[in-house]
């Protein structure tokens, strides 16, 4: 019997750290540990690390260090950005109103409902168009006098699809309202310019870009209202509180300079393979079995994103992981017992089909060959599972 497969093609959720980036955080470990909030030489090291890695990250997104906050994670930013911009604009009287899509991370969906449920907060849900963008007439006409802040993500986790964030910041400039974007998904795809770029905050997650994990970068422009919500020292300008993980925010800070010194090569790579695998799909499959998610183009490199009919995601997740392949499923299913997809129904998809979602994230690890091996098992498994499927929900 061959020796099995191991193919992973969940790059979206996250990557492996490289080794440059641990090789960068092993001294923080080993002899820069002390508390870069003190005083003495071993603090001083460790803020050197800190404030050297703060630095780096604003010079790459053309920011100001001071505009650069390291949280826990790229959903902590979200809640910060969030419940921060809310709660300080509803004491300044500046509003209590927020706008978000109805494709956001949880992160922003669940805080934002949170605000709205249990803080008094108004709060509108955008529908998205059939590709799942926002359509700038319909976020036009949602915008009030007391609209205080806008959190649309730059790119969907599920789907992959780019939104309109500048002309979005555009419209955020002339009204006078902030702006903060989800980058998590898209940090190292694009070329951030904030000092130009009408974004007020943003959030960033190292582990989607071979960074470490429990760090997330925080962009919070000059000047930008926002409370704390996490109180207690005044770590990073008093915005959140608690002992900055240096060696991770070193970790953070070569892997986004290592994305973007590679950035060109590995869109390329990434978009040859994501086509391949579109295209394949097509072939193998007819119109009535799958759809692409998403749009077609406007898409992350590295994203390709299906819906199958009639076929529970996870199930197929799941039976991919035996052969070997690591994927996603773009719905929370459990076996036997579907649950739609929010995303796939945002975008208009039936009960046939908002229950199948798949989704295949490539990284720079990923070769053609394990491309060619993921459409020749694809079928079988899609083939078997249907005919389960058929059974046991009729």
């Amino acid at each position: 019997m061959d020796e099995k497969k191991s193919i992973y093609l969940d790059y979206s959720a996250t990557t492996p750290v490289a080794e440059e980036v641990i090789e960068a955080m092993l001294p923080f470990w080993r002899d820069g540990w002390g508390n870069p909030s003190s005083s003495h030489h071993y603090g001083q090291q460790a803020k050197l690390g800190l404030e050297t890695a703060r630095r780096t990250i604003a010079e790459l997104i053309n920011a100001k260090p001071s505009e650069v906050v390291f949280t826990g994670s790229g959903s902590e930013a979200d809640n910060l950005a969030l419940r921060g911009i809310m709660q300080q604009a509803l004491d300044d009287g500046r509003g209590n109103h927020l706008i978000i899509s109805t494709i956001e991370h949880e992160a922003v969906l669940i805080t934002a409902e949170q605000l709205a449920n249990h803080m008094g907060f108004e709060l509108t849900i955008l529908p998205v168009n059939r590709y799942g963008q926002v359509e700038i007439d319909v976020l036009e006409k949602a915008i009030r006098p007391e609209t205080a802040l806008i959190s649309i993500m730059a790119a969907n986790n599920e789907i992959g699809s780019l939104q309109p964030i500048d002309e979005i910041g555009a419209i955020c400039k002339d009204r006078h309202i902030l702006f903060h974007t989800d980058a998590v998904q898209a940090a190292q795809f694009i070329e951030w310019d904030l000092d130009t770029q009408h974004i007020d905050v943003l959030a960033m997650a190292p582990h989607k870009f071979y960074g470490p994990k429990g760090v997330g970068i925080m962009y919070v422009r000059q000047g930008t209202p926002i409370l704390s919500a996490m109180t207690g020292g005044g770590q990073e300008s008093g915005r959140r509180a608690g002992t900055v993980n240096v060696p991770f925010a070193v970790g953070a800070a070569k892997a986004l300079e290592l994305a973007y010194a590679g950035r060109e090569d590995y869109i390329r790579h990434t978009e040859n393979l994501r086509n391949k695998l579109i295209h394949g799909m097509f072939e193998n499959f007819s119109a009535d079995t799958v759809r692409l998610t998403g749009h077609p183009e406007e898409r992350l490199p590295h994203h390709a994103s299906f819906a199958f009919k009639d076929l529970p995601g996870g199930d197929l997740v799941m039976h991919l992981d035996l052969l070997g392949i690591a994927a996603s499923s773009g719905s929370a299913c459990s076996s036997g017992n579907p649950i739609p997809s929010a995303a796939l129904q945002a975008i208009g998809l039936d009960n046939h089909w908002n229950s199948g979602g798949l989704r295949l994230t490539v990284g720079k690890n990923t070769t053609e060959k394990d491309i060619d091996f993921v459409l020749g098992q694809l079928p079988k498994a899609v083939e078997s599972l249907q005919k389960f499927s058929a059974v046991l929900y009729g």
